[in-house]
């Protein structure tokens, strides 16, 4: 079953807010948890490339190395008053145009930094992985009859289209996300 929310999103309010949240002390704070060796992050949310290439910001590390990571951050649902603390992977980002959301399309961030502010969480999702688990578990999660607020698909009415999406618990993401990080071979004989 899906459903759609009652209200219209605003695209440009909706980017305003993300505007605002992208100066929050709090982000600084999550990456020099994450990146013990940061010296630096760079924002790249003016439109340009790397806005249209799906990164936010760039977190420097003292041996040069770049992570680029699209932010995503989540609070209080404005109508409600809910806290939703799963995952919601985008899909659809329009209906209209069929443009892929970030759960799917190409990105060249490596992380996807999924921030729930009432809770005080960060979750630092790597992207590859996690389009891997979608690629491999999106179906079912999509059709999987609700537990709560998670699973089944939502669309959130914009201006003219609809973004859909699937709220997915956090625990089970990580799950499939962290067994594509191990690999299974065929064993064979190697002596050093």
């Amino acid at each position: 079953m899906n459903e759609t929310t009652p209200y219209f999103n605003d695209f440009r309010e909706c980017l305003a807010q993300s505007h605002a949240a992208e100066d929050l002390s709090v982000w600084e704070e999550v990456y020099r948890k994450a990146f013990p060796g940061m010296v630096g992050m760079v924002s790249y949310r003016q439109d340009g490339f790397w806005q249209r290439e799906g990164i936010d910001r760039g977190i420097l590390l003292n041996n040069t190395k770049q992570i680029f990571i699209d932010e995503k951050i989540r609070g209080t649902n404005k109508i409600t008053g809910k806290v939703y603390e799963d995952i919601s992977l985008e899909y659809i980002s329009n209906n209209t145009n069929g443009a892929a959301g970030w759960v799917c399309k190409q990105l060249r961030a490596d992380y996807i930094a999924y921030l729930i502010a009432p809770i005080g969480k960060c979750y630092l999702l790597p992207v590859i992985q996690l389009q891997q688990a979608w690629e491999l578990y999106g179906r079912e999660w999509r059709t999987r009859p609700r537990q709560g607020d998670s699973y089944g698909e939502r669309s959130a009415r914009n201006n003219g289209y609809l973004t859909w999406f699937c709220p997915v618990p956090v625990p089970e993401l990580f799950s499939k996300i962290g067994s594509l990080l191990r690999i299974e071979f065929e064993p064979f004989e190697f002596t050093e």
